[in-house]
Order: structure tokens, then sequence, then C-alpha cells
């Protein structure tokens, strides 16, 4: 089976699909910041587990993950970038601090693993690269410009990269979930359709990824009408997003 790379898998739906991702069988390299957190799955599929714990906002983390990984299997299969982080900004209270947070985990840290990983994804078999995205990235939200902005340059940086890569052989898949019942979004205030447990969102990924999809969004229903509504005329999108806004501070 695969030698994978799983940011993100100390908790929520990257503890899940590390879960998913060993019961296939496949070995893989448990990235996050807590490495107490990655420890059960480690004693629970011993041999399969290679703990690389680490902050993948952090450059020199990220490549002493990539060196552990190395040294322990010579390359990698594929890469499963999952870690992220989202903070909402409030009205009337622009926060730059915020932004620059929020990027520097789900941009820059996704770009920290890709310079990290690609070198391994080449000396592999059959490389796959998965990046984890949003559906937000389809229709602008109240108060969630820092976290879909970011979530936004993903997606153009994963197609992009989908381009520049497929010569190389190397298969590129973005993950474009809805809303995933989480420790982050049981912090949200305002209601959530469609939520889905973080163990079923990682069986679907899972299932779906020895497929090599460009792209996997769920659920189908919700991600669909976020794609309809985000191709409305600007002055629509404005007035839904209005009305979103109103009923959120009732």
């Amino acid at each position: 089976m695969s030698r994978c790379w799983l940011t993100g898998a100390s908790s929520g739906l990257g503890a899940a699909l590390a879960q998913a991702l060993l019961e296939q069988g496949h070995q893989v390299a448990l990235g996050g910041r807590r490495s107490q957190a990655l420890l059960p799955l480690a004693e629970r599929y011993p041999g399969q587990v290679l703990l690389a714990e680490g902050d993948i906002a952090d450059a020199a983390q990220v490549a002493q993950m990539a060196a552990r990984i190395e040294q322990a299997w010579g390359g990698l299969d594929m890469a499963v970038f999952n870690a992220g982080t989202c903070e909402y900004l409030e009205p009337g209270h622009f926060d730059p601090a915020l932004v620059e947070r929020v990027v520097r985990t789900n941009l820059l840290g996704v770009s920290n693993c890709l310079a990290a990983a690609l070198p391994l994804l080449r000396a592999g078999v059959r490389p796959h690269l998965v990046v984890v995205g949003s559906s937000v990235t389809w229709l602008a939200l109240p108060r969630a410009g820092a976290y879909g902005a970011s979530k936004a340059a993903v997606r153009y940086l994963v197609e992009s990269q989908r381009i520049d890569l497929a010569r190389e052989g190397i298969d590129v898949t973005l993950v474009s979930p809805g809303f995933v019942d989480t420790p982050l979004t049981r912090r949200n205030d305002f209601p959530m359709p469609q939520l889905w447990s973080a163990e079923r969102a990682a069986q679907h990924i899972a299932k779906r990824l020895p497929r090599r999809p460009l792209e996997i969004n769920f659920p189908s229903l919700f991600t669909w009408g976020l794609r309809v509504l985000g191709a409305l005329p600007p002055r629509l999108r404005l007035a839904l997003g209005l009305r979103l806004a109103r009923h959120e501070q009732d």
C-alpha cells in the first residue's frame, strides 16, 4: 500500500482520515502539532505509523518532517495536506493580524508542505497529491473574508500546480468539503446546514482517493447550491450576503 504523509492528523477530519487510511493498510506519516494526540494511532497500528509532528506554518519544522519521512521511507506515494485553521472577521473590527494568522497556516503552510513533499513524491510510485480546501471558495459569506481568501488562494495554487505537475505524472486532487463536525467548527455561532461527522467525511474521501479525481466535493446538494449561488450576478450575491449577515446578527 501507499506511503502517505497526512497533516493535521491530531484532531477532527485529519484524525478520522488517519484512521481510515490506516484501516486501508497504508503507511501513514502523521503530522500534527500535538504529538500526544498521535500516539494512540501509533500504538494501535504498529509498523504502519511514522510520527511527523510539527507546525506547518514553520518552514523549518516542515523540512524536518520531510527529512524524517525520507530517512524512514525514501519517498512518498501520497501526500494529504489537511491541516488548517479558521477565524472570523467581525464587522467594524477589521483585524489584519487575524488575516495574517489564517493565511500563514492555510496558504503558506500548504506552500511549505508542497516544497518539502514534491521531491519525495517524485521518488514515489504513482504519486498523488491531495489538498483539503473548502467549498466556501464558491460564494463569499459574511465574516469569512480571511478564511475564504486563504482557501480561494489554495484552490488557485492547487489547480495551477495540477497543470505544472501533470507532465511529471503527479496526480492532484482538491477536496472541497462543506461543514464537518470538528473542534474548530464547534466554535461556530451560526447554523451549519448538512453538517457531516468527521468520520463520515473521512470515509467519503478515503473511498474516492483511489480513483484520483480532480476534485472531491461534499455534501453534494450543499456544494452544488454554493456553486449555483456563486454564479449569480454580483448584485444578487451582495443581496444574498446581506440577508445572511442580518440573520447572523438577529
